[in-house]
């Protein structure tokens, strides 16, 4: 008797479809969490403004999901944006990754931090910059070291979630030609000026 073949893990673009399942875990972090200092639950609208602005802007938006006999569960996102407003940030994207508690050590952060940092690199950005909110958030921090980002620095107390004075961490990843050479002045994200 053979063993049940294991589910793939499978990325793709997110669409609005998944809109539902984005916002249901990142509510939950909202809620109980210290991956994001936000206090209050964006609604749906919102959380559908937000995925259009950054995929409208030429961002990569993913999703994860486990496929088993043709039936696929949500199991995580991420995506980039851009790390600050001003145009010389440009060429510096800022990433976000959540997974399912439920699929916590399956990989599906690595996979999607993976494909993330090739899309990126793909559409001309020269740096990544992890924001970890709650420095004592080993799991992330780590999962950011094994894919070869650097700590840049701890800002200490920084913010405040739950009744407790957080720390945040900033990681950075070079891209491509990183910080040497001439960058494509076409980047997506920020318009030119």
């Amino acid at each position: 008797m053979s063993a049940a073949p294991h589910p793939e893990l499978r990325l793709r673009p997110a669409v609005e479809a998944d809109l539902a399942a984005i916002a249901a875990l990142y509510a939950r972090e909202v809620r109980e969490g210290v991956a994001t200092y936000e206090y209050d639950v964006p609604n749906d609208a919102e959380m559908r403004r937000r995925w259009r602005a950054i995929v409208e802007a030429g961002y990569p938006y993913l999703v994860a999901e486990f496929v088993d006999a043709g039936a696929a569960t949500f199991a995580g996102y991420a995506y980039a944006t851009s790390y600050r407003t001003r145009i010389g940030y440009r060429w510096t994207v800022e990433n976000s990754v959540y997974v399912e508690p439920a699929c916590h050590g399956r990989g599906v952060g690595r996979a999607l931090m993976r494909q993330l940092i090739q899309d990126c690199t793909a559409l001309g950005f020269r740096q990544m910059v992890a924001v970890i909110g709650d420095g004592s958030n080993a799991a992330s921090v780590s999962l950011h070291e094994r894919l070869g980002f650097q700590l840049a620095g701890v800002f200490p107390g920084i913010g405040r979630k739950h009744g407790r004075w957080l720390d945040t961490v900033q990681m950075v990843l070079a891209l491509g030609d990183g910080k040497v050479g001439e960058p494509d002045e076409n980047v997506p994200g920020l318009p030119l000026r």
